[in-house]
Formats: C-alpha cells, structure tokens, sequence
C-alpha cells in the first residue's frame, strides 16, 4: 500500500515539477503513513528542491517534544529526508489563531498537486470529526476533537490515556483537501473497516467526513483485505483495481 501510495504520488510530483517548475504537496500523520512516508522518500528522480510541503492537522497545545507531536512525526519522518524547497508546519504549541492564519495565508496562494490522507476509525478526514463542516471557505479551522477520535490516538498509543488526549486541533479544512488535484487515501487494518464501508457505501454526508472523496474526479482509496472486510463482494468487484 505504501508502495503504491508513494509511486503515484511521486510521479504527479514529477509531472507538476516539469510542467510549471514545483510542486505542492499535503501530508498527513498517524500509522496508516509509516509506509507512504518511507516509500515516498525512497523514489527517485524527484526534484525536492522544488517540492514545497503542507501540514494537514495538529493537536492544539502539543510541543515538538511529545511523542505525539505531528511536527515531530512529519519532521522525522519525511522532512528531514529529504530536501524540500520549504514546509509549512502546523506549531501546536504556538498561538492558534496566528498559526491558522499564517497557514491559510500560505496555502491560498498555490495550487495543491497532491494530497496524503487517511480516514480515522469515526470516518474523520484530517481532523475534521463528524459532523464535518463541508461548507466553510476557510483553508483551515480550529475543531473540537470527538471521543472517539481521542481513544483512536490512545488505542495507536500516541497517548497514555484520554485525558491526555487534547480536545482541540488545528485542522485543514474539508473544501481546502478537496482542492487537492490528486488524493491517494491509505486506510489500513480491521479497525477502520466501519468506516471504509461508511465511505464507499452510505450516502454522501458530514456524518461520514471522508464520504466527500467521492465528489472528488482524482480521488484513490488504498485499503487492504482487512479494511475491506465489510465491503459486500459487488462493492468489492466494482472498485477494486488490484486484488
């Protein structure tokens, strides 16, 4: 999956590169990234001089010292390999609304090459949690965290309990992630087949965050057999391009 994930997203980095000079590109957080990351650092022939990176959630109040830091995750995980011409941190532990602005300022003025997402096991995309906003302008909001997302980074073990678990993030919005020229959406494991059947197969709406992927016309949803355990086969048959 990671393999995959990487592979696309490089070559419409390549693409964006030769076509007009960069190339903007979203990165998300948490497990299902390991491998994306890993992979994506590993591909050749892409110029990162001129790959310009973006944040796409953090925990508000959250320093780069604690473990579950996303600017320590995305720091050691990616930026740091690789020489990128610049990333856009989300500072938790700054002052939000100067940091929201700061990143609104600096997305609205690109246009977003590709995307790296998950879906959370209540179906949130980045952390906009159910009901999502799907109206707002705005490139990114502050949101309040539901409980269940909170025990989704307790059961990862990025916290030691869900009190330790911040209840506000900072996060780009819906509109913001649909502006994304391509979207390659890495949803591993039996934990998120819930929502991966609540994607594909209810019907469009806040309730179900990452149910919008579907409006989007370069949207790629990259599960394994466990996240599809809920799929009904002609759901299966009718998706799937690699069995």
């Amino acid at each position: 999956m990671g393999q995959y994930a990487a592979k696309q997203a490089a070559s419409d980095l390549r693409q964006a590169i030769q076509q007009r000079g960069a190339a903007y590109l979203i990165v998300a957080t948490g497990a299902s990234q390991f491998e994306v990351l890993s992979q994506l650092t590993a591909q050749p022939d892409v110029d990162w001089s001129r790959v310009h990176g973006f944040h796409l959630d953090e925990y508000i109040g959250v320093g780069r010292d604690h473990p579950a830091s996303f600017c320590r995750y995305l720091q050691e995980r990616f930026v740091d390999q690789v020489p990128l011409a610049s990333f856009h941190y989300l500072a938790g532990d700054a002052d939000p609304e100067s940091t929201l602005r700061d990143a609104a300022a600096a997305i609205s003025a690109v246009t977003i090459d590709v995307a790296l997402v998950g879906i959370g096991e209540n179906g949130h995309l980045a952390f906009n949690d159910p009901p999502a906003d799907f109206e707002t302008d705005d490139p990114y909001l502050i949101v309040d965290l539901d409980q269940e997302c909170r025990l989704q980074q307790v059961g990862e073990g990025w916290f030691e309990s869900l009190e330790t678990v911040p209840t506000r993030a900072i996060s780009m919005s819906i509109k913001q992630i649909m502006k994304t020229k391509s979207i390659y959406c890495s949803v591993p494991d039996q934990r998120k087949a819930a929502a991966v059947r609540a994607t594909l197969c209810d019907p469009i709406s806040p309730q179900i965050p990452a149910s919008i992927l579907r409006e989007h016309p370069s949207a790629t949803l990259i599960i394994d057999d466990a996240a599809a355990s809920e799929l009904q086969a002609d759901t299966r048959a009718s998706m799937e391009k690699f069995a």
